[in-house]
């Protein structure tokens, strides 16, 4: 179905963001003849409120991404990503080619690909402190101080183990290539719905990367007597304290990337990324 009206999201801090939001508005309306709004990342949460548009894209970064798929998931809508960003693995347009795309998309020309969230409960002496949603991962890790964290794990209640690290990331199948790649875990096909565990400097303890069963969930007992961290997208902070519980699962809300490649594109743009590490080496 083709899209009618769009809501467009340009990032303060990425260059040239809010000048090719406004100009790719301006080709919606004026050449297209959609309904289309920009407006500056800062109010994805007051939009979260309001009518929700056919399609979000993102100006800007993985960075920009992340948070406009998070409200797309929470609206229901598909996200366009234009990527202006250094790596912007997370967005499907190259600058250059947005008025190509823009094209193909108001006439329906393209396929949605659905992607996993990871949702968090945050528990402390049994009252629900908050909830997050990360499309790529949660992160709980320790503070300013040196010195590991204690974290003891169940799988859907089955005990695995205690952390000893400076910190554990709970990733989604779109997280393994973010930060828990970086970490050493292993890279999972995007539309996928298996949990990755990866520790962060682990010490005396579960040294592996585990991939959980699809609809398996994580909860996890922080110990610790220091200050600890819970984080999600890297773009969300909460502190953590002695005995706070953190349960982690597939969220029920999926985000959906609007895609104009083909389905093999992800192993093309993970070949492409792979390539551009080595020649920095």
């Amino acid at each position: 179905m083709a899209p009618k009206s769009f809501l467009i999201f340009h990032n303060p801090q990425v260059a040239r963001s809010e000048a090719l939001a406004n100009t790719i508005d301006a080709s919606l309306r004026t050449t297209h003849g959609c309904h289309a709004e920009c407006t500056t990342l800062a109010a994805a949460e007051e939009r979260a409120l309001l009518p929700a548009p056919d399609m979000l894209v993102a100006v800007g970064g993985d960075g920009t991404m992340l948070r406009v798929s998070r409200l797309g998931a929470l609206l229901g809508c598909p996200v366009l990503g234009i990527n202006l960003g250094r790596v912007g693995f997370l967005l499907e347009v190259p600058e250059a080619e947005w008025q190509a795309a823009l094209v193909r998309v108001v006439a329906g020309d393209f396929w949605l690909e659905p992607r996993m969230l990871v949702y968090a409960e945050h528990m402390r002496a049994g009252a629900r402190l908050g909830e997050h949603h990360a499309l790529n991962e949660v992160v709980i890790t320790r503070g300013a101080l040196a010195r590991p964290v204690r974290l003891k794990t169940a799988i859907d209640g089955s005990p695995l183990g205690t952390y000893i690290a400076d910190g554990l990331i709970v990733a989604s199948p779109t997280g393994s290539t973010a930060y828990a790649l970086a970490a050493g875990g292993p890279i999972l096909p995007p539309t996928l719905r298996n949990i990755v565990l990866i520790p962060v400097a682990p010490h005396l303890s579960i040294e592996r990367a585990i991939v959980l069963a699809e609809g398996a969930g994580i909860t996890i007992d922080v110990r610790i007597d220091h200050p600890a961290i819970l984080s999600a997208d890297g773009q969300v902070e909460v502190e953590l304290r002695d005995g706070d519980r953190v349960s982690v699962r597939a969220s029920q809300r999926d985000a959906s990337f609007v895609r104009l490649q083909d389905a093999a594109y992800f192993y093309r743009n993970l070949a492409a990324r792979l390539a551009y590490k080595e020649s920095l080496q």
